[in-house]
């Protein structure tokens, strides 16, 4: 039987989808794996119980990937289970960003109780009078899950779309609308966008790059929104272009001391993956994703380890080895299992970086103390043995 800590709520859909063999904790330290939103991992203890941490939701700053990879601890992310909510949410910020729609709410709500509040209003309108989207154009920093279906929508509604993404994969290539426009250069975004909205994480590259030089080369009056992560945009930058009226609209789900007080900001309180179906999402996706770990030793969607798969098992047993990536490392694993008596029917192994996983189905199982022995080899952080 697993057991299965859950950190923040995590939908009961999503727990429920773990089924039998599954069942839930509320000690961490007992836990074969733990589900996880927004939680901040850093300073967490973790147990030498602990195999998977599955994050419901895209980001995982919250998670201590390098410590979690040297032990030996999977990290999981659930992306593009929330985009279309994201998606929503940028459409809607462009869409308030375009009409003054919360001005106009404002409006009313001060003279709600006016008994010529009609005639007013007709007076009044002009005052919140704004644009329309089709026939802008829009930059979109970013072509993965939310971006694709960003830019998708963004041709729905009638506008020019400029795509930049370097990393563009064949998946969301093939996604996008014949009439998105992929560019090379951020530049020809920051010239030619009336909206520029970013979808990237946050890296040692991308944090930042709405910076001052970049805010400076955009059209005068444009909009930026950032639906992504805060530190992507240089807020004390961004607040002197809305004070000058360089920039029209800042439109961020990231409220913080800076955010909060710039003038022409629509700040909304992280509300990019809030809907019901992205909650649910997430959660299944991520009690999918630590089932077939826990379970067969299937890796999918990992942000710490490479992808790795070799069905449900079928052998006699499945054996999950961490180790360094050194050379000849894998040999020494398999020679053991050779030594041992046992033939291989099927392996793969995979690194990323420094640290190397893998999978290897025995045509008989191994004693506990062969598998103590290959896991005491050096350079080896840890092993599983897994049996159906």
């Amino acid at each position: 039987m697993y057991k299965v800590h859950c950190i923040n709520n995590i939908a009961k859909v999503g727990t429920d989808a773990l089924g039998e063999g599954f069942m839930l904790t509320s000690d961490a330290n007992t836990a074969d794996a733990i589900l996880v939103r927004s939680a901040n991992l850093h300073e967490m203890e973790f147990s030498d119980k602990l195999l998977a941490i599955a994050r419901a939701g895209a980001g995982v700053n919250n998670i201590p990937l390098d410590r979690c990879a040297e032990s030996g601890i999977v990290v999981f992310n659930t992306p593009g289970a929330n985009a279309n909510g994201v998606k929503e949410l940028v459409i809607a910020g462009m869409l308030l960003a375009a009409r003054d729609i919360c001005g106009g709410i404002d409006w009313v709500e001060r003279h709600y109780d006016d008994p010529n509040v009609g005639a007013l209003a007709e007076k009044a309108k002009n005052r919140y009078a704004g644009t329309e989207l089709a026939g802008k154009t829009l930059g979109v920093i970013g072509l993965g899950a939310i971006g694709a279906m960003v830019a998708n929508a963004g041709r729905s509604l009638g506008m020019h779309v400029l795509g930049y993404d370097p990393y563009l994969s064949v998946k969301y290539a093939w996604s996008l609308d014949r009439h998105v426009r992929h560019i090379s250069d951020l530049k020809e975004i920051w010239a030619k966008a009336d909206y520029i909205t970013v979808h990237v994480p946050a890296t040692n590259s991308t944090r930042g790059m709405i910076s001052r030089e970049a805010i400076a080369a955009m059209k005068d009056g444009v909009v930026v929104l950032n639906y992504a992560r805060d530190v992507l945009v240089d807020e004390t930058a961004m607040a002197e272009a809305l004070q000058e009226g360089r920039v029209a609209r800042y439109m961020t789900d990231f409220a913080n001391a800076n955010s909060t007080q710039m003038a022409r900001a629509i700040v909304t309180p992280h509300l990019g993956a809030s809907t019901k179906e992205a909650e649910d999402n997430c959660a299944i996706m991520a009690a999918s994703e630590v089932r077939d770990y826990l379970e067969n030793g299937n890796i999918t969607n990992s942000v710490n380890f490479e992808s790795v798969d070799l069905g449900p098992i079928e052998s006699a047993m499945r054996l999950a080895v961490f180790h360094k990536n050194l050379p000849g490392l894998i040999g020494h694993i398999t020679s053991a299992v050779s030594d041992a008596g046992v033939n291989i029917e099927n392996m793969t192994d995979k690194s990323r970086g420094d640290i190397a996983y893998a999978l290897l189905d025995l045509g008989e199982p191994l004693s506990d103390e062969q598998v103590k022995s290959i896991e005491n080899g050096e350079g080896v952080l840890r092993v599983r043995a897994i049996r159906k």
